[in-house]
């Protein structure tokens, strides 16, 4: 039944790595292999182990261990088949080890290529991946010399991902436990490969999990690990088991690596169709190409990926003009920057705005692409009245202080202001008029991350009054006839993301950009007529890959509830 579904269980999201925790439930409840009646049952080793260990005792090779608590019914998490028996993991062991404490070590001891030194990080896929300066001189060496390592024992984290663990190979004789970790001492006859596919197990990595303690940091004690319950097949189904596992996990490798080359080459196949499109030099073009991928939609538009693609395609061809056809009768955009400047000046005479310094003319270069007839190249400082927000924390006296909300980087997302957590901040009477957000208002955020340089939203009076801090821009149009979507678009278009990025000033995986980058962006006006058909056109293709993506996540949801319902019915 797992092998027939394999393709379902897969294919869902997240598929392969639920795949493979299935795999590793299903081998150590003894439900991968067919038992066999005439294996020597676990029963058999367990009394073997008991009484080697109890040799080992009376002749002081290891240390008398406490006795482990009994077994009852209730504490087996399930029913294992015949010929298993259920063992505390300190009765399977010989002896369990808990390496050393950090104070034991200085910086000092510490040299390049010394005598290796294990710690939780360096237990990768049940193998041990060490760091050559993570090493111990000789004399520290000596000093630790009762952490020392021999092939077949088991190391274990102890604090951090409890769960992991590596098996100590020949090449890693001699090598030393380090902090944080245990070491396990294990009998020759113990397939330590099996034991490996318990400490696997999902169920077996909640339940230490579950009983460590710590919040930053999760530490493991000896004796809950020494009591931990698990299922002990017989030897010879050990290896059955073993031999599986390693089978179906090689499926699940190219499974992987499968989906890993599907999803490069979609995105691949994604990126050449729509470079066809943004690679239109009129509507005239963008229709035919668009013709072209329009009846493989439903192929190119299965992953969430793939519609963010699609719906920044739609956003570049818009503010380039190729999305709607231009209107010969429509105003050209010449007369509305009369009117913009008009405005200004009016607004200067009566002193509601201050003077700016003049804006830099446009060289050729500078355009990122051709204007549609009617069209005209402006900074975006020439169109918008841009001003920064209230500094936080200022050490001013406030004769008539108020408290009042304000948006910060946080609140402002792309397209979208994010209001669940609206803070306040103190301001006088006076300064109202100048931080205060109207309706139409662009919020535009200063910096931060990189994908945080100037993501834009417009301000739709969401609250009665609120202000900005200074790390987010506010443009206001300068006339009425401004229309803010448009802008809004624009400056979330990856033409103006380049510019802020190629603007930025950048340090360690941060960028910012200053009010005079902003104001010199360059900025496409289209007639006023226009600007309105071009907006309706994409609000409505947006709308159309919201859909997309409602439609692509409830049958992702479908194939998860159905993958699910069949771990259940294959694990019981």
């Amino acid at each position: 039944m797992l092998l027939s579904n394999f393709n379902l269980l897969a294919t869902a999201h997240g598929g392969v790595a639920r795949l493979r925790e299935l795999i590793l439930t299903l081998a150590v409840q003894g439900k991968l292999v067919p038992q066999d009646p005439g294996d020597e049952p676990a029963s058999v080793l367990l009394k073997k182990i008991r009484a080697e260990k109890d040799r080992l005792m009376a002749e002081g090779k290891i240390r008398r261990d406490k006795p482990l608590t009994e077994i009852t019914d209730k504490e087996k998490p399930f029913e294992v088949p015949v010929g298993w028996e259920w063992v505390k993991t300190g009765n399977y062991f010989s002896e369990l080890c808990t390496g050393p404490f950090g104070a034991v070590i200085h910086k000092q001891d510490y040299v390049l290529d010394g005598v290796p030194l294990i710690n939780p990080s360096h237990m990768i896929g049940g193998k041990i991946l060490h760091d050559p300066e993570i090493s111990v001189n000789t004399e520290m060496a000596q000093t630790l010399s009762a952490y020392k390592l021999s092939a077949g024992d088991v190391v274990l984290a102890r604090r951090g991902e409890v769960g992991r663990y590596a098996l100590v190979t020949a090449s890693e004789d001699g090598w030393l436990c380090g902090t944080g970790s245990f070491f396990a001492k294990l009998f020759s006859a113990c397939n330590r490969s099996y034991l490996g596919l318990i400490f696997r197990d999902p169920r077996f990595r909640a339940h230490l999990q579950g009983e460590s303690v710590g919040s930053t940091m999760t530490n493991l004690n000896q004796r809950i690990f020494l009591e931990a319950l698990i299922a002990i097949p017989p030897l010879a189904e050990q290896s059955r088991i073993v031999t599986r596992v390693e089978e179906l996990m090689r499926v699940c490798d190219a499974l992987e690596a499968k989906g890993k080359l599907e999803a490069a080459q979609h995105a691949q196949l994604v990126s050449t169709l729509l470079d066809t499109l943004t690679g239109s030099d009129t509507p005239e073009v963008l229709a035919q190409n668009w013709q072209g991928i329009a009846a493989h939609f439903d192929l190119l538009l299965d992953r969430p990926e793939a519609i963010d693609a699609f719906e920044q395609t739609i956003l570049q061809l818009a503010v380039r003009g190729l999305l709607v056809p231009q209107n010969p009768k429509d105003e050209p955009a010449s007369f509305l920057l009369q009117k913009i400047r008009a405005e200004k000046d009016r607004l200067l005479l009566e002193g509601k705005i201050k003077r700016d310094k003049p804006l830099a003319a446009i060289a050729e270069d500078e355009k990122p692409f051709a204007l549609p007839q009617g069209w005209e190249w402006m900074r975006f400082g020439a169109v918008a009245l841009i001003s920064s927000g209230i500094t936080l924390g200022r050490k001013t006296v406030i004769p008539s202080p108020v408290f009042l909300p304000y948006l910060r980087v946080a609140n402002v997302q792309r397209w979208r202001l994010n209001m669940a957590s609206i803070k306040e901040v103190v301001i006088d009477q006076t300064e109202l008029d100048r931080f205060q957000l109207l309706n139409g208002d662009l919020l535009i955020t200063e910096g931060g991350d990189w994908d945080k340089v100037g993501r834009t939203a417009i301000w739709r009076d969401e609250l009665a009054i609120c202000l900005h801090q200074n790390h987010v821009f506010k443009a206001r149009g300068t006339s009425s006839d401004w229309n803010p979507v448009w802008a809004e678009m624009y400056l979330n278009s990856m033409i103006a993301r380049t510019y802020f990025a190629s603007s930025a000033k950048q340090t360690t995986n941060l960028a910012s950009i200053n009010m005079t980058q902003l104001k010199n962006c360059m900025f496409p006006l289209p007639p006023l007529a226009e600007q309105s058909c071009i907006v309706a056109r994409v609000e409505e293709l947006r709308c159309l890959c919201a859909g997309l993506r409602q439609r692509l996540s409830a049958s992702q949801t479908t194939q998860a509830h159905l993958a699910e319902a069949l771990v259940e019915s294959v694990a019981g």
